[in-house]
C-alpha cells in the first residue's frame, strides 16, 4: 500500500463513525462518503499498519444505495454522514454498527429484534449548539468542520429547527451591529462562545441560551427584542458563563437575563421543565418510542422498585414510576435534578425519590444500604458505567437491568463486563433518534441467570 497511489475498490461496509470501507491489497480502507456498492478509485491518504485511510477520486459505478445530498454542507461539516445514502441504507448501517459491536466486543451472538428508524429525518433536533466565530465577511454561525475548529458558517441545517437557526442569524446580527466580538479559542479573546437552542416540540416554547466568557453583556435590550421578534414562541434568555479554556461547551454559571430559565415540553405523557442544563433526548418523536421499550422491558407493576441511574430531568424515571410501586433517580448535576423534583411535582407524581450524586457513588451507597431493586435503568453518557456502577449493579442484584445506551462499543463492553456479575442479554434494540449522523442508540434488557 502506497500513500497517495489510487486503487480501484469496491465500497463494501461502514465503519462505527460512519466512514465507508474497502478492502485493498487485503487491508482495511477508511474512505468519507462512500457507500456499499461503489466501485471507485481511491487515492490513499494515510497508512498505518493494519489500515489506511482514503478518499474518492472518481467514482466508477454508483450503487443503488447512493443518492445526490440534499445538504450543500455535507462534504464539509463534521456533523452528518449519511446525507449521500438512501435512509433504509442509513438503518442498515446502524443496525450493523450495533451489531458488530455487540459481536466483537461483548461476544454476543444475539441479533437485535428490530432498527426503529425516525418518520423525521428534517428539522428533528429539539437542541441546537452552534460554535460563533468570525471571517473576512463578520461573525459567522455554523457547525465544526470534521475532526477540527473550523467553523462551517452556514444560514439553515436541515436537522436543527427553523426556530434555531432564525435564532443564531438574530444573535449574528445583533453582535454585527453593537460591535460584539465572538470569543477566539486561540488569543481567549472575544465574549460570545457557543449560540444554544432548546425548543419544546409538543408546546412550541424555545429557550435561547447564550454562552459567554463574561456576565457582563452590552445591549441587553436590544437583544432581548431582536429576538423575541424573530421568534414569537420564546420563552426566556439564559446566559451561560463559561471562562475556561478547553473544548466544554457550558460552564457552571447562569443568569438569567428575560423571561423564564425553563421551557416546558411532553414527553410520555408527562409535562417536563428543561433548564439548559439538564438531559433531554434530542429527537422528541424517537425518544418516546425508545422509552416505551425500555419500560415494556422493564415488566414492571405497582408492587416493584426501580432505580434510574443518570436519571437527569426525570424523563425515564417520571415514566417508571407510573407503572412502579416507587422509583429513585440519581443525576450528577445539581440543575438537572432541581429540574427532576420540580417535573415530578408538575406530574403529581408522589412515589420517586430523587438523588444528587455521581451515578456510581449513588449505586454504592444505596447497595451499602441494603436497597435492592427489583429493576434498574441506566442511561449513561458515551463513556458508558464506571466501574463502582458496575460492582454496585452486582450488590444489588435487581431482576432485570434495562441498559440505554448511545454508544454501541461502550455498550458491548458493559454488556461482558456485567456478564461477569451474573447478567445475560436476553434481547435488544435499535432506534435511530439522529438521522444523518452516525450516531445511534440502543435499548438493551440484561437479567439475573439463575443461581
Amino acid at each position: 500500500m502506497e500513500k497517495n497511489k489510487i486503487y480501484r475498490a469496491e465500497i463494501i461496509g461502514y465503519s462505527g463513525d460512519g466512514s465507508s470501507i474497502a478492502r485493498i491489497h487485503d487491508m482495511v480502507v477508511f474512505v468519507p462518503g462512500g457507500a456499499v456498492g461503489d466501485q471507485c478509485d481511491i487515492r490513499i491518504v494515510k497508512v498505518a499498519k493494519n489500515y489506511a485511510f482514503g478518499r474518492i477520486e472518481n467514482i466508477i459505478v454508483s450503487s443503488k444505495n447512493r443518492i445526490e445530498p440534499e445538504c450543500p454542507h455535507a462534504s464539509k461539516c463534521g456533523g452528518c454522514c449519511y446525507w449521500h445514502l438512501t435512509y433504509l441504507e442509513e438503518l442498515r448501517a446502524k443496525k450493523r454498527k450495533v451489531q458488530d459491536a455487540m459481536q466483537r466486543i461483548g461476544g454476543v451472538k444475539l441479533e437485535p429484534e428490530d432498527v426503529c428508524g425516525s418518520d423525521r429525518i428534517y428539522h428533528y433536533r429539539n437542541k441546537a449548539q452552534y460554535p460563533v466565530g468570525r471571517n473576512d465577511a463578520g461573525v459567522i454561525t455554523g457547525f465544526y468542520r470534521a475532526r477540527s475548529h473550523d467553523i462551517i458558517p452556514m444560514e439553515a441545517c436541515l436537522i436543527q429547527t427553523e426556530a434555531a437557526d432564525m435564532l443564531a442569524r438574530c444573535v449574528r446580527q445583533w453582535m454585527t451591529d453593537n460591535h460584539i466580538a465572538p470569543y477566539n479559542e486561540t488569543t481567549h479573546n472575544g465574549l460570545i462562545r457557543h449560540i444554544y437552542v432548546r425548543t419544546g416540540f409538543a408546546t412550541g416554547q424555545v429557550l435561547l441560551c447564550i454562552v459567554t466568557k463574561s456576565p457582563k453583556l452590552p445591549a441587553i435590550d436590544a437583544l432581548v427584542s431582536a429576538a423575541r421578534t424573530a421568534v414569537p414562541g420564546l420563552v426566556g434568555i439564559v446566559l451561560n458563563i463559561n471562562k475556561k479554556t478547553g473544548n466544554a461547551i457550558l460552564g457552571d454559571s447562569y443568569v438569567t437575563i428575560w423571561g423564564s430559565d425553563t421551557l416546558e415540553d411532553v414527553l410520555c405523557g408527562n409535562h417536563f421543565r428543561l433548564s439548559p442544563a439538564s438531559f433531554y433526548q434530542v429527537n422528541r418523536a424517537q425518544a418516546e418510542r425508545l422509552y416505551e421499550t425500555a419500560l415494556a422491558y422493564a415488566e414492571l407493576d405497582n408492587t416493584q422498585t426501580a432505580l434510574d441511574l443518570y436519571c437527569g430531568a426525570g424523563t425515564i424515571t417520571l415514566a417508571l414510576a407510573r407503572e412502579a410501586k416507587s422509583v429513585i433517580g440519581a443525576e450528577i448535576v445539581p440543575q438537572a435534578v432541581k429540574n427532576a423534583k420540580e417535573n415530578a411535582k408538575l406530574n403529581n407524581i408522589t412515589n420517586v425519590k430523587f438523588i444528587c450524586a455521581d451515578s456510581g457513588q449513588a449505586a454504592s451507597m444505596l447497595a451499602h444500604e441494603g436497597t435492592h431493586p427489583d429493576v434498574i435503568v441506566v442511561d449513561p453518557p458515551r463513556k458508558g458505567l464506571d466501574a463502582a456502577t458496575i460492582d454496585a449493579v452486582g450488590q444489588m442484584q435487581p431482576k432485570r437491568l434495562v441498559y440505554v445506551s448511545c454508544d454501541p462499543a461502550t455498550l458491548a463492553r458493559d454488556v461482558k463486563l456485567l456478564g461477569e456479575k451474573g447478567y445475560k442479554i436476553k434481547k435488544y434494540k435499535v432506534f435511530d433518534l439522529f438521522p444523518r449522523t452516525a450516531h445511534v442508540e440502543t435499548v438493551c434488557l440484561m437479567s439475573r441467570t439463575e443461581e
